[in-house]
């Protein structure tokens, strides 16, 4: 890769990934004050993982998510101002605020939607991929899951159809090790979950979820792959969560009921995905503590913006209650 584009690269992924963390830690005290009234399951320091995927597509490609996409959602291009007044469940959301957290959704952008049926998204992935190996239109299609889907019989049911019919589909399994407060192995006899897609010829490997440039290196490889003509792709990005499955902490009613040490976590602050790849400017000269300042403060603003805009919204109208909800003549 050339130093310009190398710096462009690095430089659009530092970017992304700041705009997902600041928006998703400027959720907490709303959270916590009861301002915010769905749940909302942040994405904090699993960042690396959407950046280093979505810059990889184009903008026709598709995304579709689960009930953590806040990320998802922003890193393939998603309106920032229209997801906070979403979560906000305001009608400028951008699913005109009947949606809330988990159903987040930007076709325009090519986020096909989320929802917070575990697996429930990742047959439609397959389908919106069998729909362009039909048209032979190039487009990719990619499912994020988390590693609690490997529960799930349809992840088994999509792989086969998928290697079955060669269709460009990247499965991107987002390991942050626990399935809600299960740690990984106390339901899986494996942690390596990469290894799940073998038995359907798929290729699949497994990706540092906190490297961002590794994971777009990663999604390349298999974007590539697919557009070829070569069939699905499995990626296992292994990351970590910072904050607790739905809120901030996981208190419910005054009980904390995250099982994590806090050694644990903190092991895990320490490999910050967005600290990594700062780390990583400043070594490569791509850019100095002055321009990544300056960065940090625009992008601060613009989600402060967003969030001052969201609560001046209107709630949608009560008689609109039944509006995009039933067919009608």
């Amino acid at each position: 890769m050339e130093g310009t584009d190398r710096t462009t690269l690095l430089l659009n992924l530092y970017r992304t990934m700041l705009r997902i963390r600041l928006v998703e830690e400027r959720f907490v005290e709303p959270i916590l004050s009861g301002e915010v009234k769905c749940p909302v399951h942040l994405y904090t320091g699993q960042e690396a993982v959407a950046a280093g995927v979505c810059a990889a597509l184009e903008d026709g490609d598709y995304v579709f998510g689960s009930h953590r996409s806040h990320g998802h959602y922003l890193a393939k291009g998603g309106d920032l101002a229209k997801m906070v007044a979403e979560i906000y469940c305001k009608a400028t959301g951008c699913a005109r605020g009947r949606g809330g957290s988990m159903h987040v959704i930007a076709p325009s952008a090519g986020m096909m939607g989320a929802a917070p049926i575990v697996a429930g998204t990742i047959s439609l992935a397959v389908g919106a991929a069998y729909a362009a190996s039909v048209r032979g239109d190039g487009r990719v299609s990619v499912s994020f899951f988390g590693d609690g889907a490997t529960g799930e019989g349809v992840l088994y049911e999509s792989l086969n159809l998928a290697a079955v019919l060669k269709l460009p589909a990247i499965f991107v399994c987002e390991n942050n090790l626990y399935s809600t407060h299960l740690p990984i192995l106390e339901c899986r006899p494996s942690e390596e979950v990469y290894k799940i897609a073998e038995p359907f010829g798929i290729a699949a490997r497994r990706v540092d979820g906190n490297d961002a440039l590794a994971v777009y290196e990663a999604a390349s490889s298999a974007v590539s792959r697919c557009r070829a003509g070569q069939g699905p792709v499995f990626l296992e990005a292994l990351t970590y969560r910072w904050r607790g499955h739905v809120g901030p902490d996981d208190n419910i009613q005054g009980a904390h009921t995250d099982i994590r040490s806090p050694e644990e976590i903190e092991r895990w602050r320490k490999r910050d995905p967005i600290g990594r790849l700062r780390a990583l400017l400043l070594r490569d000269g791509a850019a100095g503590e002055a321009e990544l300042a300056s960065l940090d403060e625009r992008i601060a603003a613009e989600v402060e913006a967003a969030a001052s805009a969201a609560r001046a919204a209107d709630f949608p109208a009560t008689k609109e209650l039944a509006d995009h909800v039933f067919s009608r003549p």
